[in-house]
């Protein structure tokens, strides 16, 4: 059995479905990132699987049980950062530290909530509010947090889509290393194709809503470990590029319209 089985998932609103017959697995351990154009349901998808919405029909089961509400099982960092603003970085991590374990000594706690800090390069920051850091920054906060909670499975919605570029490279870099050292299992929203490439093991591509469905499922062959300079002269990267972007320009619509057969791998 997977670690997480999606099975029939519709959501609905009135006679129009969002996404229907939405199936997929993911493994302990694997990093899997979502891709599909605006409106095919993704984030809503995520918040299925965070407990934050309900689907019109479907099951989500997580490590033998199904998710029904909220959990800190599963951590989620969105693209906005989501901090309290009257906190500083370190009391917005122990927050959520201490919801995890109530009974953790304050000591430990804060020994917990630095550890996690400095895996994400934030030593030195722990005591300034969210008004002091930068956007990256922030970011990096809502992952230590996500991470410190130690949740089975993490959830991202496009949480570097709004940052600069260089600054998304070194979180995307700070993120590879991370999951590499816990083998944190990962579903993650993105529109980047290179950003997919370089992180996850297998990407899922939806067609056009309404009506969206999970059209392919493309097994990443660029080996681990991955170096963003190096990874364009792999011989595989700019195959499976082309195959995803081909996805989204041409093939996504085409699906919609069922003049495509979905496929389970490819």
């Amino acid at each position: 059995m997977s670690f997480l089985q999606v099975r029939g998932l519709a959501k609905r609103y009135g006679a129009t479905a969002v996404f229907e017959q939405v199936d997929f697995d993911l493994e302990k351990g694997e990093f899997v990132c979502i891709i599909g154009h605006s409106g095919c349901g993704k984030t809503t998808i995520l918040n299925i699987l965070a407990g934050l919405d309900e689907a019109s029909e479907g099951t989500v089961i997580m490590d033998g049980r199904e998710v029904a509400g909220p959990s800190l099982e599963r951590g989620v960092v969105f693209q906005g950062h989501a901090l309290m603003p009257w906190l500083s970085v370190l009391s917005n991590i122990a927050f959520a530290v201490k919801s995890r374990w109530p009974d953790k000594p304050r000591a430990e706690v804060r020994a917990h909530c630095m550890k996690y800090i400095e895996m994400v390069g934030l030593a030195g920051a722990e005591h300034k509010k969210p008004s002091q850091l930068s956007g990256g920054m922030k970011q990096r906060v809502g992952i230590a947090r996500a991470f410190a909670i130690q949740p089975k499975m993490l959830l991202l919605d496009e949480p570097f889509g709004a940052l600069d570029a260089l600054t998304r490279g070194t979180i995307q870099d700070e993120l590879v290393r991370i999951c590499q050292a816990t083998r944190q299992t990962v579903f993650m929203i993105t529109h980047d194709v290179d950003e997919a490439i370089l992180l996850a093991d297998r990407i899922l591509l939806m067609s056009n809503g309404p009506g969206a469905r999970i059209a392919e499922v493309v097994a990443n062959p660029v080996p681990r470990p991955r170096d963003r300079q190096a990874i364009h002269h792999d011989p595989h990267y700019y195959t499976v590029r082309n195959h995803l972007v081909d996805f989204l320009v041409n093939r996504s619509r085409r699906y919609q319209r069922g003049e495509l057969a979905l496929v389970v791998n490819s």
